[in-house]
């Protein structure tokens, strides 16, 4: 079975927009500090965008594992750590490590998709 980069995008993608918007209206009565806003809103900056480049990936490379592999794992620790360590960094201080490794495999999974053999659009 391939990938599931298309509903994974779509999920993900969907799913940063009810985090940004709860990060710009709801995140504000529980948390006061500017930087832990800001942090949340680069968290679900970076899940949309890569939910977009997991999108684009399931069009142009549907084969490629890696990529959407890497992309998706990303997110989930890239954004996933910083949700967490913004809503309870005393109880989730063991993930600080988790955020780069996140960002290495969004980086990967740029690289990845670089070196992948394209299917041509047809539009």
């Amino acid at each position: 079975m391939p990938f599931p980069s298309w509903t994974i995008g779509c999920i993900y993608g969907a799913s940063s927009v009810m985090l940004g918007a709860f990060g710009a209206h709801g995140l504000k009565k529980r948390i006061s500090d500017p930087a832990k806003i800001a942090a949340w809103g680069t968290a679900a900056h970076y899940q949309l965008i890569h939910s977009t480049a997991l999108l684009v990936t399931a069009v142009a490379a549907p084969r490629s594992v890696v990529a959407g592999s890497l992309f998706t794992a990303g997110m989930t620790m890239f954004s996933g750590s910083i949700y967490l360590l913004t809503l309870d960094p005393e109880r989730f201080r063991p993930l600080g490590p988790v955020t780069p490794l996140g960002g290495l495999c969004l980086i990967g999974g740029w690289v990845a998709l670089a070196f992948t053999r394209r299917i041509p659009l047809r539009l």
